[in-house]
């Protein structure tokens, strides 16, 4: 009975430690180029932190225009993450959600959806300091 106590605990702390581990991924700069319907657009995205306590920012280029944003509803599972910018465009704020898989510990595949408007997939990746 003791060992398999032991087993199972063993189990649920190696499990925590891997879905730990893959947070802790997320920290860090992250840089990524695409095409959406506004033209060419450039993002700088910085999270930091671990596990459910992981805050972010977002800094954009789109045609002439600059923002920077923090982001919210931050979630990071084993293997993807999802969290949200919301932009302000023309005195709306637009919701701009963001799901997306580990592809690598250097790479992000995401999927944009912005408001109702548009569905873009970009891929960001890890900023290495040197």
């Amino acid at each position: 009975m003791k060992t398999s106590r032991r087993i199972l605990l063993s189990a649920a702390l190696a499990l925590a430690t891997l879905v730990s581990a893959h947070a802790a991924d997320l920290a860090g700069k992250w840089k990524s180029e695409f095409e959406s319907q506004v033209g060419q657009q450039k993002y700088l995205f910085e999270f930091k932190g671990a596990g459910d306590k992981v805050t972010g920012t977002a800094s954009g280029e789109r045609q002439d225009a600059k923002s920077e944003v923090e982001l919210k509803e931050i979630k990071v599972t084993k293997d993807g993450v999802s969290f949200v910018e919301l932009l302000k465009i023309q005195d709306m704020e637009v919701r701009v959600e963001y799901t997306g898989k580990f592809t690598s510990d250097d790479e992000l595949k995401l999927t944009r959806k912005v408001g109702d408007f548009a569905t873009e997939e970009l891929v960001a990746k890890r900023v290495k300091e040197k």
